[in-house]
């Protein structure tokens, strides 16, 4: 694995603050529901040093990648965050991509398109019409899916709160049963012995 687009370290709260220019609110959201993802990822990284030594997951990429995976926010409607833009919120991920390989970041992008829920299908774009590029935004990388199944654990309206386990299963359940076996597969992957 190369790791040559995270040897320097992104500055991801000045790329925030930019996108977040004029809206204090919402740039106090993400920084601090970004922050949980990326401490919930940490850790989990912290039980898996194999990944690590092994090259496969670069933590400096992880902490990076997880603050910066919902900047792609800022350009939709999202009352209830601050959100003030024209898309829908289901569109975020692959903003947050444009937005963040305008900024040179490529790898940090496929993170940000990846990351909606456990992933989002072509199937599913076209079964339920969603307005989007026609391609699959499921997570590939350990990296992506790490951060991934972290978001799933905390809400940009519930600040502080860690959502429980029963919750986020009823809440994949919406996406159909693909969604709740991927999340399965994340969990099983990060969390072996999990505590329902």
């Amino acid at each position: 694995m190369e790791f040559s687009e995270v040897s320097k370290v992104v500055d991801y709260e000045s790329i925030i603050a930019k996108y977040c220019a004029g809206n204090a609110e919402l740039q106090t959201v993400l920084l601090t529901h970004s922050r949980q993802v990326a401490d919930r990822a940490l850790a989990i990284l912290a039980s898996h040093p194999e990944w690590v030594e092994s090259g496969e997951v670069d933590p400096v990429f992880v902490e990076e990648a997880a603050m910066l995976h919902d900047i792609g926010v800022v350009l939709c409607n999202a009352p209830k965050i601050y959100c003030v833009g024209q898309h829908s919120y289901i569109e975020h991920g692959y903003l947050g991509a444009e937005i963040l390989r305008k900024e040179g970041l490529p790898k940090h992008a496929d993170v940000a398109e990846r990351h909606t829920g456990t992933g989002i299908t072509i199937e599913q774009i076209v079964r339920e019409q969603l307005p989007m590029p026609l391609q699959d935004y499921c997570p590939r990388t350990m990296e992506e899916k790490l951060i991934c199944y972290a978001d799933k654990f905390y809400s940009k309206t519930k600040l502080g709160q860690d959502k429980p386990m029963s919750k986020i299963r009823q809440h994949m359940w919406q996406y159909g049963s693909d969604a709740v076996m991927r999340f399965d597969e994340l969990q099983t992957l990060f969390e072996p012995s999990p505590t329902m």
